[in-house]
């Protein structure tokens, strides 16, 4: 296995890299919470023109056929400087579900929406205040989708839902626009100031049925995790910048902070939790690019990602000490986020959980 960059995942992340910098920096996001708002139109369409939202897809499909690994360095990248954007949920999963579970006239027909930008899906999954794929009482019957959603990230700006329900007893992900009749979102406010909705579907027709097979949703799960995951490699990167950068300008009792032995040991730390974090990322992507059970390596990222986010958010603050608390600091959004991430399709006690019992414990 190897973790080294090809010259076309180079190009990717050096594009991705730059474009979020440039066109999605932390500055933007301030702009848009203070604007009360969770969504940027033009932001998105920027993002599909790059090809990302496809990449997953063959060429046949208006596809790059690049592969998890590709899409992770994007979503890497967007979570560096916090930009808000349709990657995670319509670049990662929903390509990501089409790829895995739909039919090469399904990866036609949404393939061309998710190149240009007209299609942003949403995976409405969880039932509860907390994440449990094995809770599921939405159900499909004749084609049309009954229940309701919690939390569904992206919810409000979707174009499509992407549900988890029971047919027959059988897992499938059935594709409800979400302007279809019987859709009713209700918006929540988060801490970290993102689009989330709960959803009520009453007898809501679906425009397509993915059956997820014998693994059912944790095949798809596993794909939202591992994004989440290099998305949160980015966030901790962002915020690990901004530390070390401090270190370097800050000055106390006549010499810059970086130079006290005590925070050079801390900052080490983070730099080391955070290269051993980056190795078991790369490995979960690696194991869905190659096709092979991914659970295993899934969980590993995930909950290495959380537990090394919380370190380094933490440690922000406290590096920064008063100013980091208040406002005006970029630090708070990123400690927000990370606790939002952290959560999201489960912590890091939920998949430590997992891999013990992938392993018989």
């Amino acid at each position: 296995m190897s973790f080294a960059l090809d010259e076309d995942l180079t190009l990717l992340k050096d594009t991705a890299d730059g474009f979020f910098s440039e066109r999605a920096p932390v500055s933007a996001f301030r702009a848009m919470r203070d604007a009360g708002a969770t969504f940027d139109e033009g932001l998105a369409g920027e993002i599909a023109a790059l090809g990302l939202t496809a990449a997953l897809l063959p060429e046949a499909a208006g596809g790059s056929g690049m592969g998890f690994r590709a899409v992770g360095l994007a979503l890497e990248a967007e979570g560096r400087t916090l930009a808000v954007s349709p990657l995670l949920q319509t670049g990662m999963i929903g390509a990501g579900a089409l790829k895995l579970f739909g039919t090469p006239d399904q990866q036609a027909h949404y393939g061309a929406g998710l190149a240009d930008g007209s299609i942003r899906f949403a995976l409405a999954i969880d039932e509860g205040p907390r994440h449990d794929p094995r809770r599921c009482e939405t159900v499909l019957v004749n084609g049309a989708v009954t229940g309701t959603k919690m939390f569904v990230q992206d919810g409000g700006s979707a174009t499509h839902l992407l549900v988890a329900a029971r047919d027959a007893g059988a897992d499938v992900l059935a594709v409800v626009p979400a302007d279809a009749s019987g859709v009713s979102r209700t918006a929540r406010t988060t801490v970290d100031h993102r689009d989330c909705a709960d959803v009520i579907f009453d007898v809501a027709v679906a425009e397509a049925i993915l059956p997820l097979g014998d693994d059912g949703l944790e095949g798809l799960l596993d794909v939202a995790r591992a994004g989440v995951a290099a998305q949160m490699l980015g966030v901790m990167g962002g915020a690990f910048d901004m530390t070390n950068d401090y270190l370097k300008t800050r000055t106390q009792f006549g010499q810059l902070i970086g130079s006290f032995q005590g925070l050079q040991h801390r900052a080490a730390a983070m730099l080391v939790e955070m290269e051993l974090t980056r190795s078991c990322v790369i490995a979960a992507l690696l194991a869905l690019d190659s096709g092979k059970d991914a659970r295993e390596a899934v969980s590993i990222a995930k909950a290495r990602a959380g537990d090394t986010l919380q370190l380094v958010t933490n440690e922000t603050i406290q590096f920064h000490g008063g100013i980091g608390m208040t406002d005006a600091h970029d630090s708070g959004f990123y400690i927000k986020r990370a606790r939002v991430l952290e959560a999201l399709y489960g912590n890091a006690a939920f998949h430590r959980d997992r891999y013990a019992r992938l392993n018989g414990y």
